[in-house]
């Protein structure tokens, strides 16, 4: 059983920068087939969106996601973990602060990767509804 966040995190993370546009974040979304993205300015993690965000932040507020950045919508100063931080202090966390997906930074500030509730339900508790639903291919 996995005890550290890097052996369980997401390592191909998929990062645009705060100026690109909610199209940008939604058509990058599609294609990586994923429903969230790091958002960053000069390189360094300064938020996350997610697919909802652009829902009830930009779409449902009637914003145009060709012309409104994501700095607007992302959620701005995430929570995070690094790499060897134990995976039952990262559970608590999520937990207590209520977040599906949290990036994880080196000791630069630099997103490596995102742990999600999926991964965790998958490792854990792979026979339980969430774990056998996150270890499903993708439906399309």
């Amino acid at each position: 059983m996995a005890n550290k966040v890097r052996e369980l995190m997401s390592k191909g993370v998929v990062k645009l920068e705060a100026r690109a546009t909610v199209l940008d974040a939604a058509r990058k979304m599609a294609s990586s087939d994923i429903g969230a993205l790091i958002v960053e300015e000069s390189g360094r993690l300064c938020g996350i969106v997610t697919d909802r965000d652009i829902v009830v932040r930009a779409v449902a507020d009637g914003k145009d996601p060709g012309q409104t950045p994501l700095s607007e919508v992302c959620s701005k100063n995430p929570l995070t973990l690094a790499p060897d931080d134990d995976l039952d202090r990262a559970v608590a966390l999520m937990r207590d602060q209520k977040v599906r997906r949290v990036p994880v930074v080196d000791d630069k500030g630099m997103a490596v990767g995102v742990l999600s509730l999926g991964d965790l339900a998958i490792e854990r508790d792979r026979k339980s509804v969430l774990g056998q639903i996150s270890a499903a291919p993708p439906t399309h």
